[in-house]
């Protein structure tokens, strides 16, 4: 048929293979779960549908009000959230309950596209890049103010859509260098950090001291980088001590094991790996792996339900489930590169990588190579609010490839 020229058909299947293989493990961990999550799965397609039939100006035309309207879905948690383990972060309307920062990362997406596909974009410009920096913050700080560590580590995806647009990677570079300082002093005493900081301050000096234009500005970001970097090594161990208790442990669990706080919040991650390694190569069977059905694992359907692939479908299972995700999110990349539309690509591009994050910091979280923070696996873990905010950015994304592939420009 003519009007499915424009269709990605390989996108589409592969969200489908990867939902509807999420159905069958939530029901092999809880039946009743299992058949709510495919109801859930039918709404999604179902509100994607309508999507797929509006107007692509729609998104561009609308954005700055979806992008308000998630805003002041997380301002109003404040008052009007639900608090588990200290974060307030889902409205509750009886028996259903709701995430909003799931679909907060909706309307950044689309400001975002919508402000960097302008005539006026330009992210060399100071005015460019305080204004990209300004729509990623200000939902930013409310998600921290939650707090939501996970999700806020989720929105540092839109730089990497940001990078394609131009922005330096002089941003991941320090990024990265704070990251490693901070988990670094935790696992070792401060002042070694220190030291190690000027040991490496030396050699830059050493071997660029020649090459480096040296004034008051140069001096003071050399001096004042140094002293910086040194106060987070100092004070890493203290932030962590401020933070809640399951929080903290949930940290420390990386650096003395999971088997030290088996009864608090390594319970999860001891069981988790349990789970997928007695799973072998081609796993124990649909509903047969001990652990899952034992439910050793809490809410397990939920952050966890890797674990389930890994143990019922073993190592051949879980790898492709891994090959379906890098293909999807590796399409999604390929197609937002192909689009005519900066707004699209803009789009695309941080789409993918809200993806990629979540997939890297959940198979992270369950294997013990990331403190637990969460963070869902998109379209797999149960969760209405999840599949559907997922769902909404996929068909968006599969609308405007659509459209721009019959666009005649």
């Amino acid at each position: 048929m003519k009007w499915t020229e424009g269709l990605d058909k390989t996108s589409i299947f592969l969200y489908l293979a990867i939902s509807i293989f999420a159905v069958a493990n939530i029901y092999s961990v809880d039946e009743g779960l299992g058949k709510k999550q495919f109801v859930f799965l039918c709404i999604s397609i179902f509100v994607g549908i309508i999507i797929f039939f509006m107007r692509t100006k729609f998104f561009e035309n609308f954005a700055s009000i979806i992008y308000i309207g998630g805003i002041l879905l997380l301002i109003g948690l404040f008052p009007f959230g639900t608090e588990i383990l200290g974060q307030k972060n889902w409205y509750k309307f009886g028996s259903v309950t709701m995430q909003p920062v799931e679909f907060a990362k909706i309307g950044v997406a689309l400001m975002l596209a919508n402000y960097v596909s302008g005539p006026d974009f330009n992210i060399k410009t100071k005015k460019s890049l305080w204004t990209c920096l300004a729509i990623i913050g200000i939902p930013a700080v409310a998600v921290l103010a939650i707090p939501d560590v996970g999700s806020l580590l989720v929105f540092t995806a839109f730089f990497i859509a940001l990078f394609r647009e131009g922005l330096s990677g002089w941003f991941f570079g320090v990024g990265g260098i704070f990251a490693v300082v901070f988990l670094v002093a935790l696992a070792v005493d401060p002042i070694y950090v220190i030291v190690g900081i000027a040991l490496i301050y030396g050699l830059i000096l050493l071997f660029n001291y020649y090459k480096i234009h040296w004034n008051i500005v140069s001096i003071a970001g050399f001096i004042g980088s140094f002293l910086l970097l040194s106060g987070l090594a100092f004070g890493s161990p203290k932030i962590l001590e401020k933070l809640p208790k399951h929080q903290r442990e949930r940290i420390e669990v990386l650096y003395k094991g999971e088997k030290a706080f088996r009864d608090t919040s390594g319970y999860n991650l001891l069981y988790s790996k349990t789970a997928i390694g007695s799973g072998g190569f081609f796993g124990k069977g649909y509903k047969e792996g001990s652990v899952t059905q034992g439910k050793f694992v809490p809410e397990q359907e939920t952050d966890y339900i890797f674990c389930t692939v890994g143990e019922e479908w073993g190592f051949f299972g879980a790898t492709m489930l891994v090959l379906l995700y890098a293909l999807f999110i590796g399409r999604i990349y390929y197609l937002s590169e192909q689009q005519k539309s900066s707004f699209n690509r803009v789009f695309g591009y941080s789409f993918a990588s809200i993806l990629l994050m979540h997939f890297v910091i959940n198979l992270g979280m369950v294997m013990g190579l990331f403190p637990t923070v969460g963070i869902p696996l998109p379209f797999f873990s149960y969760g209405g609010s999840s599949l559907l905010a997922f769902s909404i950015m996929t068909f968006i994304f599969f609308k405007l490839n659509y459209a721009d592939r019959n666009s005649l420009v």
